[in-house]
């Protein structure tokens, strides 16, 4: 079973950056954190049907803007690869106001995934509260709402892939992106950014009676340069009134399996004292919100530390100690590797003059899985990004994607573009860990 990460294709890029202040902390293994309204716990467990690994969630309380009426919805995936909270619309039970252009038709949003699977529905509006923080009259996505025609609309043909619109496919009630961008599109969705342009298949203004016609550009606001208001999904860390500059997440260290875990989101980095940066390794993103990294003799440079990932993702067949380069794939979970024996591994993310090595190993998920039914927290789980070697030719194999467990037993930050950062810290967007 693999997980999500958005395709950040039509990014926020040139947006205001500040410059950085930073702390003094040293960070290394997890501790817990002081008390303060900027720590939302997390738990890793098997989702909300017991049936999924690697996924690391938390409860969001949502209302509609500027009133009492609110609603907590649980299980929500924790996801530093995506931006914007995104929930199924089955299990939103408030009536939250959804925007409409002049003719009354309503706005829809369609993301897709790095793994061809894709999420629609309406853009709405929601007063988004995690720990002690408020996110006031953010845009959020509800998945699955309208319903498909008779009742709804056909999904355009822009928005492609598998659909992942049920509990049972997501295998959450939601997406909580805190990732390194303010927003799900920016620049490339914005009508003064990108107004000479065609607008990528992200937005859609849809009727019951007329369907949903052509992508439309959506204001981002004043990040953007632009006087209409930001209704793009965004992320609402961005939209705290402090503590706003990006997350860390903290989970403690596991020896290979066990049932459930329990950790922390902290939001703001150097804002309080319990979030400081640190001694931290810092890997600067690029305009594509990627790092290197340095493995089996490749330079993966569209690499990117992702929560939303239930697994290390890398490409094969270029691994010189198996034969022919070669992973074994999983008879039963084919999007896993299958060694035989747990494998020993290392490779080093890289940013600018920072280096940082990483030792991981890989086990073989089809026995993880099966000898292991009541866990759901698993180190050694790894599968295939690609295969061969990175070239301008062979593109989707030059990512390292470090999923959920590369976070065990680290404390990792994730820093947004454009956001305040306090003195010493450098300007987003960046990894931290």
């Amino acid at each position: 079973m693999r997980s999500l990460l958005i395709l950040f294709v039509v990014g926020a890029l040139g947006f205001l950056t500040a410059c950085g202040g930073g702390g003094s902390t040293p960070v290394g293994v997890p501790q817990p954190p002081v008390a303060g309204q900027n720590i939302q716990p997390i738990t890793v467990d098997g989702g909300p049907l017991g049936n999924y690994s690697n996924g690391a969630f938390v409860s969001v309380n949502i209302c509609v803007p500027g009133s009492t009426t609110c609603q907590t919805i649980d299980h929500v995936l924790v996801d530093t690869g995506s931006f914007g909270l995104r929930l199924l619309g089955s299990a939103v039970t408030i009536s939250l106001p959804v925007p409409t252009d002049g003719n009354g038709n309503t706005l829809n949003n369609c993301i897709q995934f790095l793994d061809n699977s894709f999420l629609w529905g309406n853009v709405a509006q929601a007063d988004i509260k995690i720990a002690g923080e408020v996110a006031s009259a953010t845009s959020v996505q509800l998945i699955a709402t309208p319903a498909p025609p008779p009742t709804g609309y056909l999904i355009p043909p822009g928005c492609t892939g598998t659909n992942e619109d049920t509990q049972a496919t997501l295998g959450a009630n939601g997406i909580l992106g805190v990732g390194p961008e303010p927003f799900d599109c920016g620049f490339g969705c914005d009508p003064v950014q990108n107004g000479g342009g065609t607008p990528p298949a992200v937005y859609y203004f849809c009727s019951s009676s007329t369907g949903c016609g052509n992508p439309t550009f959506v204001s981002c606001g004043t990040v953007c340069g632009d006087t209409a208001a930001n209704f793009q999904v965004t992320n609402p860390v961005f939209n705290f009134t402090g503590d706003n500059n990006g997350v860390i997440l903290e989970l403690p260290a596991v020896t290979s399996t066990a049932a459930t875990l329990s950790g922390s989101l902290i939001f703001g980095i150097g804002t309080q004292s319990n979030n400081a940066l640190g001694s931290a390794a810092v890997l600067l993103l690029d305009n594509n919100d990627s790092i290197s990294t340095a493995f089996s003799g490749q330079t993966l440079n569209s690499s990117f530390i992702d929560s939303g990932s239930n697994g290390l993702f890398f490409p094969n067949g270029i691994e010189s100690n198996f034969p022919g380069g070669n992973i074994p794939i999983c008879t039963t979970n084919t999007s896993f590797y299958c060694p035989a024996t747990l494998t020993a591994f290392s490779a080093t993310n890289e940013s600018g003059s920072t280096n940082s090595s990483v030792n991981f190993s890989v086990d073989n998920a089809d026995n993880l899985l099966s000898q292991n039914p009541t866990d759901f927290v698993f180190v050694n789980l790894a599968g295939p990004q690609g295969s061969g070697a990175c070239s301008t030719t062979n593109t989707g194999a030059c990512t390292f994607d470090w999923g959920l467990p590369f976070f065990y037993g680290r404390n990792v930050f994730t820093a947004i573009r454009g956001a305040t950062e306090p003195t010493g810290v450098p300007a987003g967007p960046f990894f931290a860990y």
